[in-house]
Order: C-alpha cells, then structure tokens, then sequence
C-alpha cells in the first residue's frame, strides 16, 4: 500500500488520509506542545491543539510556500465560504481557552 493509495479517497478534495494525519499528529503532540508553552507562562489545553491544527497548517504551508488546495481555497475570495467558516471557527475555538499566567 503506497501514500497515493491512501491519498485517493477524497472528501469534498481533500485527501482524507492528509486531515486525519494532521489531526492524529496535533493529538500526538498536544501534550508536548502543551508542557512547552507552560514553560513561557502560556496555558493551552489539549483540545484546543486539535482545533488550532487547520489554522496552524494553512499558515505554515503559507509560510514555507507550499500552497495546497485547502490553501489556495481558503485564500480564494470568491468562493470556499464553507472552508473559511470552518477554519475561523476553528480558530476561534482554539484560541478561546488559551490563557496566559502570571506569577
């Protein structure tokens, strides 16, 4: 079984496989990530991670140049409302029980 194999099945253009990797991974992560940014007084739950994965992954495909269809869509202007949705939403879910700590 090869990664094009696995990357064939498609929901609404993206490759399944993809999103449920990059969501596997964040889950994977999330306690490290968490314990790090402890570390500079910065509280983020678990779960928040997983709704800060597609975000985090439209931003860093922006920032290193790889521009995939989910971030050509997202920066489509006119059209992909539903994916824009979703990702603010996202971002906005994630962000909100992020709380800084003072000591």
């Amino acid at each position: 079984m090869t990664i094009e194999f696995l990357r064939q099945f498609r929901f609404t253009g993206y490759a399944i496989f993809d999103l449920a990797v990059s969501f596997l991974g964040m889950y994977l992560l999330s306690p490290l990530l968490t314990k790090l940014f402890l570390k500079i007084n910065i509280k983020i739950p678990k779960l928040n991670w997983i709704f800060l994965t597609l975000p985090i992954g439209i931003l860093v495909h922006l920032l290193v140049g790889k521009i995939t269809p989910m971030t050509t869509n997202f920066l489509n202007t006119n059209s992909h409302y539903f994916l824009k949705i979703v990702v603010l939403m996202s971002l906005a879910l994630g962000l909100r029980g992020i709380k800084i700590i003072k000591k």
